[in-house]
């Protein structure tokens, strides 16, 4: 390789960690630095692995892509936090918030110019989250998103705020998002406060050392990252394959279709949609692993979250490897594209459990609807995407190629066990009336169409309320790749159940081993933890036989012998199945019945 003079000049400075060497190297800008060696690794991929600290703090300081993936679907966040190293996590978390509101900023504008060229509308987007565990099903929350466009202006209202600390957090809150010669205002407004915190696009794009600055992770979050898995959930779409719903008894099958808010909808089926979910740990102490999974209840592994399998990258440590490198690979043997070197990675080895699911999505499509899916609807998806997982994860959904029509409700898997479910409503405030939205009086245009456009919107609607306190930029938590805390948080609210603050049991405290404010003794708090999960599972299924038929002999004494914590989650699981089954019966009773009736009255005649 001598003869051929030196390949991947930043790959192999970085190799080396000659930092200054490489500093002097991008101030020349005569490399690429978004560049892939033979592994498929850019320089800062590369400084990660290889736990570079200097280098890594050079590669950012030229502007590294931080959001790259890897081959293997990992992004660099993730593989620092791999390294067990709290500098390296804060570094990289630091620059990943900060090229992602440099993003943001930057993009809007184009959004709110897409914006302005659609006619004006308002619309509201109701979630609601499902799923067929039927204890976590009880108390998933739902929002309703309600959107109001005009020109380049658009305001988004909600009241699911976010996700902190194992619980909603719910309140009013506006985005308001303004068009401007220089750019684009964007005000976030807290009705309960009374607050507004407003950001001139251009100004912050020409603050970056400030923006930097505050966008700087707290000791404590990057200690939780490093204390807890590597999570990554996604969803597979590359296979799905959309299909016609069919409704009706033998014989007299039709394509099905279903009213949604007034518009006739097609129902589509979208198969091979997989949901897979990825966890590493190999950064984690053990005591950290025996916590997020040995120390796994069977409730845990009941919903989904053991671990499968593991997989490890690299032989037995060699005399002269490296914790980064601990296959003891040359440079020449990583930088040779020729040279397989099969299982040997550099990197801590990787231990690694995995899950994947198929789901069934469901789209209901109107060809009717007047709304625009790619010129009204995917620039708000776009804006709320940054800083809200569930609008990423529509938005990776609905670029698809969809059949034709308006998605007036699509229902998307979110996590093992939660769906989301979002139905378009109230277009123009047609169903349900609004003080600041109104269609003018019936032209002979909109009686010919018979379409709710044109649409007015008031435009104070985009102003500051009066007596609001106006205040600058606030820096909010950024937009976390582990979307994992949601299932944990819809397993904690099930199991929350009217009583008295002393009796009530929460998953939360069972899954931490304490209540709130609590230090027990290891000991006492595993044993309290399986009591905990035991009275709520109980519980759970007392009110489940309830609702059956009280003179029912199905119905369980819990009280009188209570089976086993094990015992439990089979009955669970079971009166689930059970239910959807009887659901089944039913419909295929019903069918049955029909085409009974058909052939009696065929014969008949």
């Amino acid at each position: 390789m001598a003869g051929q003079g030196p390949t991947f000049p930043l790959h192999r400075l970085v190799w080396a960690n000659r930092h200054r060497e490489l500093e002097a190297a991008l101030h020349s800008r005569q490399h690429d630095i978004e560049q892939e060696d033979p592994r498929g690794r850019t320089p800062l991929e590369l400084a990660v692995s290889l736990g570079n600290l200097e280098s890594v703090r050079v590669l950012l300081r030229h502007n590294a892509n931080v959001g790259k993936e890897s081959r293997q679907g990992w992004a660099v966040l993730q593989e620092a936090v791999s390294t067990g190293d709290p500098e390296m996590v804060q570094l990289v978390l630091q620059y990943r918030d900060f090229q992602r509101a440099t993003q943001r900023l930057a993009g809007i504008p184009e959004l709110l110019n897409k914006l302005r060229q659609a006619p004006d509308f308002y619309v509201e987007m109701k979630w609601e989250f499902t799923s067929w565990v039927p204890l976590v099903s009880k108390m998933c929350p739902s929002d309703v998103y309600r959107v109001w466009k005009r020109g380049e202006s658009l305001r988004v209202d909600t009241s699911l705020l976010g996700f902190e600390h194992m619980t909603w957090q719910r309140g009013r809150r506006s985005f308001i998002f303004k068009g401007q010669e220089a750019g684009a205002l964007v005000m976030e407004v807290d009705h309960d406060r009374q607050v507004v915190h407003t950001e001139t696009l251009g100004l912050a794009l020409h603050e970056p050392e400030a923006l930097l600055a505050a966008m700087r992770p707290s000791e404590e979050h990057v200690a939780s990252r490093l204390t807890s898995p590597i999570v990554s959930t996604h969803l597979d779409t590359r296979n799905v394959a959309f299909e016609r719903n069919k409704c009706g008894i033998w014989g007299w099958r039709s394509e099905k279709m279903e009213t949604v808010s007034g518009y006739e909808a097609k129902v589509y089926s979208a198969t091979n949609v997989e949901l897979v979910t990825r966890t590493r740990t190999e950064h984690l102490s053990d005591q950290d692993k025996s916590r997020s999974k040995g120390g796994k209840t069977p409730f845990q592994s009941f919903l989904g979250m053991a671990q499968q399998h593991s997989s490890h990258s690299g032989a037995p440590v060699q005399q002269a490897a490296s914790a980064t490198n601990p296959t003891a690979i040359s440079p020449d043997e990583y930088f040779d594209p020729s040279f397989s070197l099969e299982s040997r990675n550099i990197g801590r080895p990787i231990e690694m459990s995995s899950k994947v699911q198929r789901f069934k999505a469901t789209l209901w499509l109107s060809e009717e609807h007047p709304l625009s899916l790619g010129d009204q609807v995917t620039p708000i998806i776009d804006l709320m995407a940054i800083s809200n997982a569930h609008f990423a994860k529509l938005r990776d959904f609905i670029t698809l190629r969809l059949p034709p029509g308006f998605p007036v409700k699509i229902e998307i898997p979110l996590f093992h066990v939660l769906n989301a479910r979002i139905t378009f409503s109230n277009l123009c405030g047609c169903d349900e009336p609004l003080s600041s939205v109104w269609v003018p009086a019936p032209s002979s245009a909109l009686t010919t169409s018979g379409s709710p456009f044109p649409c007015e919107v008031d435009p104070t609607v985009f102003e500051v309320p009066e007596g609001y306190s106006v205040l600058g930029a606030e820096r909010s938590e950024p937009l976390r790749d582990e979307d994992d805390d949601l299932l944990q948080f819809a397993i904690q609210q099930s199991l929350l159940e009217a009583g008295t603050e002393a009796e009530q049991v929460t998953i939360w405290e069972a899954l931490t081993h304490s209540r709130p404010g609590a230090h027990s003794p290891p000991q006492a708090t595993v044993y309290e933890e399986q009591l905990q999960l035991e009275r709520a599972l109980q519980e759970s299924l007392r009110l489940s036989t309830e609702s059956r038929d009280p003179g029912s002999p199905e119905r369980t004494p819990l009280s009188l012998a209570p089976p086993s914590f094990e015992e439990q989650l089979r009955l669970a699981l079971e009166l689930s199945s059970r239910e959807q089954e009887e659901r089944e019966r039913r419909g295929q009773q019903e069918e049955e019945d029909l085409q009974r009736i058909l052939q009696l009255s065929l014969t008949e005649h």
